[in-house]
C-alpha cells in the first residue's frame, strides 16, 4: 500500500507520497519517476518520503515551504525522530539512489553524495503535519503497469513535440523561400541609375516625353 498526500505549499499543490512499509518501500525505490525526490531523516529509521516534482520545477530549486512540508511529513513518520528537535532530513532525486543485493530490505545509498542535499527542522510542526494527514489516501499501486503507463505518454509527448518542431521548421523554410523568390523578382526589374546622368526635372521629364 502506498500513501499519498498533497501539499498546498507549492501552485499548483504537489503530490507526496510514501510507502505504508519497507517492504513497499522497496518498489518505491525501484520504480521512482525522474522528477521525484527521496526524503529521509538523516541516521535514524523513518518513512521513505517521495515528493512528485510538477513539470517546472527542479529539485534543487524546491520552494521551502514545500521543502518543511516533506521534512515534516518525514520527521512525524520516525518513531524515534518524531520525539527529537533539531533534526535533520536528508533528501535527493529518486534517480540517486543506489540499491545492492546486499543491502537490507529498505535500506538504500547514494550513486553520488553530492547529489544529496539537507534541510535542518528545529521541532515538530503540528500544523504542517495535520494539514497534510487530512489529504491522506491510501491505496494499491501496480507499479509495472504505472511506469509503463508512463513511458507511453512520454513518448506520445515527444512525438507530439518532434511533429510540432518538423511542422514549424516546414513552415519557416517555406516563408524564407517565398521571401528569397520575392528578393529575386524585384531585381529583375531594378534599374541601376548612372550616377553621372544629369538629373531631370518634372518639367524636363514631361518634355521627354513629348
Amino acid at each position: 500500500m502506498v500513501l499519498f498526500f498533497t501539499s498546498t505549499a507549492a501552485d499548483p499543490p504537489a503530490m507526496v507520497y510514501m510507502g505504508k512499509d519497507k517492504v513497499e518501500n522497496e518498489d518505491l525505490i525501484k520504480y521512482a519517476w525522474p522528477q521525484d525526490v527521496w526524503f529521509h531523516v538523516d541516521k535514524l529509521s523513518s518513512a521513505h518520503v517521495y515528493l512528485r516534482m510538477p513539470p517546472t520545477m527542479t529539485w534543487d530549486s524546491i520552494p521551502q515551504a514545500l521543502l518543511a512540508d516533506c521534512a515534516q511529513l518525514v520527521k512525524a513518520n520516525s518513531i524515534e525522530g518524531n520525539k527529537k528537535d533539531n533534526l535533520t532530513i536528508i533528501y535527493t532525486p529518486g534517480s540517486n539512489l543506489k540499491k545492492s543485493g546486499d543491502m537490507a530490505v529498505g535500506q538504500v545509498s547514494f550513486h553520488s553524495d553530492k547529489q544529496v542535499k539537507r534541510v535542518h527542522i528545529p521541532k515538530r510542526e503540528n500544523l504542517i503535519v495535520n494539514r497534510l494527514n487530512k489529504t491522506k489516501v491510501e491505496r494499491d499501486v501496480d507499479h509495472e503497469q504505472e511506469r509503463v503507463d508512463r513511458i507511453k505518454k512520454e513518448n506520445a509527448e515527444k512525438r507530439t513535440i518532434a511533429a510540432q518542431n518538423k511542422k514549424a521548421e516546414a513552415e519557416l523554410a517555406k516563408t524564407r523561400e517565398a521571401e528569397k523568390a520575392a528578393r529575386s523578382y524585384d531585381l529583375l526589374f531594378e534599374v541601376e541609375e548612372d550616377p553621372d546622368a544629369p538629373k531631370l526635372t518634372g518639367k524636363a521629364i514631361e518634355e521627354d516625353f513629348m
